[in-house]
């Protein structure tokens, strides 16, 4: 089984398995990303909204200074904030970006989110979806506008390889419609609870490779919406738990290799060294058919990173 897939384009390697950085406070980041790194680890998912991003680029140079990897061995990711859709802040926004990982490029640089909110500055040091008043601000600045001032950080260096997070088929249509640099990834929510296995097909289809966040469904969340609260945990699920002792995993094993085997890229986060190992030991052994269809079966088109107001405050059905 590979262990990396290849991206159009530029035919850059993104490793299979990468590790996460969303939910790591930053004075834990730098070791956390450093023992990663330490660890194995090649393909590092940040973000300017995680409010860690200096805090990963310190863990990278120190990994770099000691010798434990060279900058062209690794693949760092960072998003494009709600806040910096306008062509006169994607530069200016990704600059910070670039300062905060002490890089001369990076690797893969996505849009969060399809859609557009009301400037804040990019040094704050909690980026939300609120503006400087705490409200909820949509601003009317469209997709083609965002993509092309995208496209310029191709053009200068500043970044190989450009793409998309939680957007839907849709806005990816229309997209494809203007661009000049087709998108090398789609970053989506995915997990058996979770399956969008249309919209994975056809994502595929256009060349376009997938990572998925949220592997292990709600267990990542503080708060779910409530129309997927009566879920039980998925880490813990039974038929989960079933298939991970007949292989001797665990079951965080499973449900990132459930991706894996689809050749869909996971990001998993831990702050346990062994954990961290046993997230990357995933190519040793292999689910059956059996176990894939039992996997698959979970499905309940549920959500858990979706705008509600019990999520984040406001009601925003971008997903449908």
């Amino acid at each position: 089984m590979t262990k990396f897939l290849k991206l159009n384009r530029t035919g850059d390697k993104i490793p299979l398995v990468g590790f996460g950085t969303a939910r790591i406070t930053p004075e834990d980041t730098a070791d956390i990303i450093y023992t990663a790194i330490k660890s194995g680890y090649r393909l590092i998912d940040a973000a300017l909204s995680y409010g860690n991003e200096a805090q990963v680029g310190e863990g990278i140079k120190k990994a770099i200074d000691d010798g434990i990897v060279k900058r062209e061995e690794l693949f760092v990711i960072s998003k494009l904030w709600n806040h910096f859709h306008s062509k006169d802040n994607v530069k200016s926004a990704f600059d910070v970006t670039l300062e905060n990982f002490g890089l001369d490029y990076i690797d893969l640089y996505l849009i969060h989110f399809p859609f557009a909110t009301e400037f804040v500055d990019p040094r704050s040091t909690k980026l939300t979806f609120f503006n400087d008043e705490n409200k909820f601000a949509l601003k009317r600045i469209p997709i083609h506008e965002t993509w092309k001032a995208m496209e310029n950080l191709v053009d200068l260096g500043l970044v190989r390889n450009i793409g998309l997070s939680n957007f839907n088929v849709q806005s990816i249509l229309d997209l494809l419609t203007y661009a000049r640099i087709t998108p090398a990834i789609l970053e989506i929510e995915f997990h058996p609870y979770l399956l969008q296995e249309r919209l994975i097909t056809w994502v595929k289809s256009q060349g376009i490779e997938v990572i998925a966040y949220a592997s292990f469904g709600n267990t990542v969340f503080e708060e779910v919406p409530p129309t997927t609260a009566h879920l039980p945990n998925l880490l813990t699920h039974p038929t989960v738990t079933k298939i991970a002792q007949k292989h001797g995993r665990n079951n965080g094993q499973v449900l990132l290799t459930f991706a894996t085997q689809q050749n869909i890229v996971v990001i998993p986060k831990s702050i346990q060294e062994s954990r961290m190992k046993s997230n990357l030991d995933l190519f040793s052994y292999k689910l059956d058919a059996d176990d894939i269809k039992e996997l698959k079966a979970l499905n309940a088109n549920a959500r858990f990173n979706d705008f509600f107001p019990n999520t984040y405050g406001f009601d925003l059905p971008i997903f449908e």
